[in-house]
């Protein structure tokens, strides 16, 4: 897992160095929308994807368990997913920007590894047994822009804010969850990332990185489950790459 993490940090360096690499390709042709920067509101379609892990307690019982309640380690896995969204940009001054995404879908897949000592295998678990959390989520951010001067077709700029997101496909009312861990519908949360505008005849084209921190615990906790008691509060967390067109 940790030659993954270092391989996925690794490959957002080399993107996020790439792109002022292109600015300044840019630089010696001529200025394209001169205009562009000046308009009251812009809008953009957004196409990204996303690495998503959980970050998680352990409840008390899992200190406390009985030998036979087999569950010795827990581990979030990275995994891909992709989203879609509709950019609204409201212009506040010069440097200034309030950015929101009236339609955002987020497609996940947060995975949890469990090692067991004694494994159910007529239930279907091994000695390591992967239980997946598929997610649908449409989330609302709102954020503000802080922007460099413009170089002819090249700007670089910062972001900062917050999103409430609801999970089209959660689990948390299920009534026949035995092998599942419950998610609840709502969380919120907090993003920074880090954008470049390349600015071309007909449109501007916009590669951003964006961390994001979910904040609420997602956890709807069952004792009764296997796999969802030793687990106390768990919360999101991503890594967004994203291309945008306005």
């Amino acid at each position: 897992m940790q030659y993954l993490l270092r391989r996925k940090i690794i490959n957002i360096g080399i993107a996020v160095l790439f792109c002022p690499l292109i600015g300044v390709a840019q630089l010696r042709q001529e200025v394209n929308q001169e205009d562009h920067d000046d308009k009251r509101i812009r809008f953009g379609i957004t196409l990204g994807s996303n690495r998503s892990h959980f970050a998680f307690t352990h409840n008390p019982s899992f200190l406390s368990q009985a030998p036979l309640d087999s569950i010795t380690v827990i581990e979030s896995v990275n995994s891909t997913g992709v989203s879609l969204a509709w950019l609204v940009n409201v212009r506040l001054g010069n440097h200034f920007d309030l950015r929101t995404y009236p339609v955002c879908l987020t497609f996940t897949e947060r995975n949890f590894l469990y090692n067991l000592t004694y494994p159910d295998r007529p239930a279907g678990e091994d000695f390591i047994t992967e239980k997946k959390t598929q997610s649908i989520s449409l989330s609302i951010p709102v954020q503000i822009k802080f922007s460099s001067d413009r170089i002819n077709n090249f700007k670089v700029y910062m972001i900062g804010g917050g999103k409430i997101e609801y999970d089209l496909a959660s689990n948390a009312g299920a009534r026949k969850a035995e092998e599942q861990i419950k998610l609840k519908k709502f969380d919120y949360g907090a993003e920074v990332g880090l954008g470049f505008h390349f600015y071309f005849p007909m449109f501007v084209l916009t590669p951003e990185v964006k961390m994001g921190w979910g904040i609420g615990n997602l956890h709807s906790r069952d004792k009764n489950l296997k796999f969802s008691s030793v687990i106390d509060k768990i919360n999101s967390r991503s890594i967004f790459f994203s291309l945008t067109v306005e």
